[in-house]
């Protein structure tokens, strides 16, 4: 049988328990050094509640002091004796019953960021941390939303428990196996690459999250092997639309099924090679590119290229829609736009598709109370300073809609513009859509219909044959260029209806962004190709 895991993975199970990562030890650090710096309310920002908790465990008995845990579904208790103290599953009971203790300790509430929105909560909160600033111990608050009252922000603390590793998610790995072992017998059929494959597809599950797509991987069949992958990429859909901001878009279209765009397709190719070979691309100074903005007439193929980039690169594909993230609420706009951020994060790497972008971006002049403005200015903040492995492909139908500091130099790689399709480009995408329609291209005059469709975007010109279809079966004939071209006749395009708008952003967009399809690239990464 072959060897199941490395010695590295090995090591990783010995070092780490089985919901610990071997950097806990770290954050375990910085929190004893936050509590003896007399910080009384710290914020742990983690949705791993089991993880966090088993951390603050040993984190009171590095520090001698009782730990203490506040469930919602539990109430106040202690963790050594396992007492429990009536009517403190109301958070606020739970909080007065720790005023009135006033005694030393760590005090872990769970999920407790729903409740800081109540003035009470906030004001009780905010003398405990006072207190704390002069006692041994403090409140650490995890779970998902949770804000610091403003009164309390002078003793409080912001702690992040790290991500898991590969070495990590190797070390659970292992535990699995040797577990399931004792019971079944486990066959692991899957080569080097392969492993190291699910290792990083793991990327952004809990431990816990791992430990089920693992376990069921491994259950189905009683083996593990390269198709199992499959599980884990299930596992991460189902998180992303439990979240409901972002989609896990599937992926269909390469690049090869996009006609011409060559420019684009050279850029893309070329940077393939620091998505391929990172050790070798960090050799050479260069880091994981930041992202792309395609602009250009509707239906140009700006949606398709997003979607092909994915499949490139052998990447997920999240896609945010804009109408997902706006709330009526004040503030819950911005939470939801830095949950999709954050959520983007744990999948990494990744391509983030963010279509039709002017919608969540545009200059409004403050008619949204500063929305617009606030989410415009974390978005560059986070495109900034962002340290996953994030691609954002953003498309705009309206550029001139966007804000300057949108578009200045440097907050993309590059920009793009995408132009209606030369007769070249609309007989090869005739070409593509026929034979994706059972329709054999040889048997059509593809110059007759390229000439035709002069000012057809690639959108219309689909439409064109999806019309001849319906002609066809309804004539029940069989498709063929004279009743495509009668389609042509009756179809209005863009380049027509809107000529004056499009004539204008071909003129804006001259000098601005580079055109997708005639333009002769830098030498850049030649020797990474």
């Amino acid at each position: 049988m072959r060897r199941p895991f490395s010695s590295e993975s090995r090591r990783a199970g010995n070092e780490c328990s089985k919901y610990q990562t071997c950097r806990d030890e770290d954050i375990l650090k910085d929190l004893q050094i936050l509590i003896r710096s007399r910080y009384g309310l710290i914020h742990l920002d983690t949705i791993e509640e089991d993880r966090a908790e088993s951390l603050l465990k040993h984190l009171a008995d590095s520090l001698n002091l009782p730990f203490y845990t506040w469930t919602i579904a539990r109430g106040l208790r202690r963790a050594e004796t396992g007492q429990v103290w009536d009517r403190t599953v109301d958070a606020e009971k739970a909080l007065d019953h720790v005023q009135s203790m006033e005694a030393s300790g760590i005090y872990h509430f769970q999920s407790f960021g729903l409740f800081l929105e109540e003035t009470v909560i906030k004001a009780k909160l905010s003398y405990i941390a006072r207190w704390f600033s002069k006692a041994k111990g403090a409140v650490i608050l995890t779970g998902a939303g949770v804000l610091i009252p403003e009164t309390a922000r002078a003793y409080a603390a912001v702690a992040k428990l790290p991500q898991p590793t590969k070495q990590d998610y190797a070390g659970l790995l292992h535990y699995i196996y040797r577990d399931l072992s004792k019971c079944m017998d486990v066959k692991l059929q899957i080569s080097k690459h392969d492993f190291a494959r699910l290792l990083d597809d793991l990327r952004g599950l809990t431990l816990l999250e791992a430990e089920k797509v693992l376990t069921k991987a491994i259950i189905v069949d009683g083996s593990l092997m390269a198709d199992d992958i499959r599980y884990v990429l299930l596992a991460k859909k189902d998180i992303i639309e439990r979240e409901g901001l972002l989609e896990y878009f599937p992926v269909e279209e390469t690049l090869a099924e996009i006609a011409d765009l060559n420019v684009l397709k050279t850029w893309l190719g070329k940077r393939k090679c620091v998505i391929e070979k990172p050790a070798r691309a960090s050799s050479y100074g260069l880091s994981f590119p930041k992202g792309i903005l395609l602009m250009g007439v509707p239906g140009s193929g700006k949606s398709l290229c997003a979607r092909a980039v994915a499949m490139e690169w052998k990447m997920p594909l999240l896609k945010m829609d804009p109408s997902n993230l706006y709330n009526k609420y004040i503030g819950e706009t911005e939470k939801n736009f830095k949950r999709a951020m954050d959520a983007a994060e744990k999948m990494s790497p990744v391509v983030l598709w963010i279509d039709e972008v002017e919608k969540i971006f545009a200059t409004g002049d403050q008619e949204d109370g500063g929305v617009s403005q606030r989410v415009l200015g974390m978005f560059l903040t986070w495109m900034q300073d962002r340290k996953e492995n994030v691609f954002v492909v953003a498309t705009s139908n309206d550029v001139m809609k966007l804000p300057p500091e949108f578009l200045r130099k440097g907050r993309f790689d590059e920009i793009f513009f995408l132009d209606l399709p030369n007769p070249e480009v609309r007989s090869a995408i005739f070409e593509i859509h026929l034979k994706r329609r059972g329709s054999d291209p040889k048997i059509f005059d593809l110059a007759a219909l390229a000439e035709a469709t002069e000012g057809f975007s690639g959108a219309e010109i689909e439409q064109v044959i999806v019309s001849g279809l319906y002609s066809a079966l309804s004539q029940e004939v069989v498709l063929s260029t004279e009743l495509l071209l009668d389609e042509v006749k009756y179809t209005r395009p863009l380049s027509v209806t809107r000529a004056e708008d499009i004539q204008h952003l071909r003129e804006w967009t001259r000098g601005r962004a580079v055109n997708a399809a005639d333009w002769t690239p830098s030498s850049e990464l030649n020797q990474l190709a």
